[in-house]
């Protein structure tokens, strides 16, 4: 295993060796993470090289485009635990991937008077296609609530999944930093019967992961937030209940048959594949995989643990700086949210930008309801990963102070 040494990985990322970009502290990981130069030189290879459409061509090039699309494929399936191959359905990325479960299991299996479960948490990619189909259904949707640090209210569960058909709950909150109890949150929703689905965005990318061992029936995640290219994600599912399910895109490759009459599906997982797939964007995921697995992602846990620890005891010592989420750096993924006096989290941000070439996000997250039971507006978020050192964290910590005298706050 290779060791993780931030300075060295950080050089094996071009967008850091661009004179544009010298002394840039880039800490907005959870919204996208940054490339190294194997990830984008595998796209570049794939378009160079072996440009063609999967599947439909017997010709060369086509037949190693097809090859280097289900590698990558296997490549996901075995980072993330699954069974099969095909129990990996390549999506857009996280939001399309909780689309497909609500629109193509919920559409036809929820109905009215029946109760979807969410968690006070959620980023809108995990309660808008709930409720859309909710509305279409005449099901309900129901959350469970947050304690005051930031934690699921574990004791409510057993009575709010009573009668649930679906629990979809984020595996990491990308504004607390929650690290939920995932094993556990699905152990207890399959003994009430319902459906698991889980919102791995923030989870996969920072914590080993193993969809056999955590039981879920789905889990989503993103390709642009684990080094890999944008467009591009994947949703597990179990393979019986992939199977079982309709396609919720129609078009081509989804098929076996089409006739004036009616069509035949094709196998899983190409059934939920409609059209043409994003190639080199598997490709390119499928190289961020390989990339992360050279660290293994136990050591980039440390790492991240490390860098949090640092982070929330500096900020701790900020005057009139509120950290959102648990105060135990062990219970978090690797980012803290917080506000800076009454200094508006765009101007902090735009702030950090201008004076200490410093990357944060500013904003509601696409957490507004996370937001409001938090008596907030907007928060400023800092989010880490293999390539930030503690250097980048005090180089933030200082320009938070220098912010409080600039803001006269």
């Amino acid at each position: 295993m290779r060791r993780l040494l931030p300075e060295e990985v950080k050089r094996e990322f071009p967008i850091f060796r661009d004179p544009a970009n010298e002394g840039l502290v880039y800490l907005d990981n959870a919204a996208t993470t940054q490339k190294p130069e194997r990830v984008i030189r595998a796209i570049e290879r794939f378009y160079n090289s072996i440009n063609a459409n999967v599947h439909r061509g017997v010709y060369r090039l086509s037949v190693e485009a097809t090859e280097a699309y289900e590698s990558s494929r296997r490549k996901v399936a075995e980072f993330i635990g699954a069974r099969s191959w095909r129990e990996v359905v390549f999506t857009r990325g996280t939001t399309e991937s909780i689309n497909l479960v609500a629109f193509a299991w919920g559409l036809r299996n929820l109905r009215k008077g029946d109760r979807v479960l969410l968690t006070e948490m959620e980023h809108h990619s995990n309660i808008v296609p709930w409720q859309i189909v909710a509305s279409l259904t005449g099901a309900t949707v129901d959350y469970l609530p947050i304690t005051g640090d930031g934690q699921l209210a574990l004791d409510l569960l057993d009575s709010k999944l009573k009668g649930a058909k679906v629990f979809a709950f984020t595996g990491a909150s990308n504004v607390l930093g929650t690290l939920n109890p995932v094993k556990e949150l699905v152990k207890v929703a399959s003994e009430h019967g319902a459906l698991t689905v889980v919102d791995a965005a923030q989870y996969v990318p920072h914590a080993s992961v193993d969809v056999s061992d955590l039981g879920c029936d789905f889990l989503a995640f993103s390709g642009h937030k684990m080094c890999g290219p944008m467009g591009i994600g994947a949703l597990y599912g179990k393979l019986e209940l992939l199977e079982a399910m309709e396609p919720y895109q129609g078009g081509g490759e989804m098929i076996r048959e089409v006739r004036l009459d009616g069509s035949e599906w094709n196998e899983v997982p190409w059934k939920f594949e409609a059209g043409t797939p994003n190639v080199a964007g598997a490709f390119g995921l499928g190289e961020a995989v390989s990339y992360l697995e050279e660290f293994g992602m136990e050591q980039l846990r440390g790492h991240e643990l490390k860098l949090t620890e640092h982070a929330m005891e500096l900020l701790s010592s900020v005057p009139k700086l509120r950290v959102v989420g648990p105060e135990s750096p062990e219970q978090r993924c690797g980012l803290v949210a917080f506000t800076l006096s009454d200094i508006h989290p765009h101007d902090l941000a735009e702030y950090l930008d201008a004076r200490h070439r410093i990357a944060v996000r500013a904003g509601h997250h696409c957490a507004m309801p996370l937001h409001s039971k938090l008596g907030l507006t907007a928060t400023t978020r800092a989010s880490f990963y293999l390539y930030n050192s503690s250097y980048d964290v005090e180089v933030l910590v200082s320009g938070l102070r220098n912010a409080l005298s600039y803001f006269r706050a």
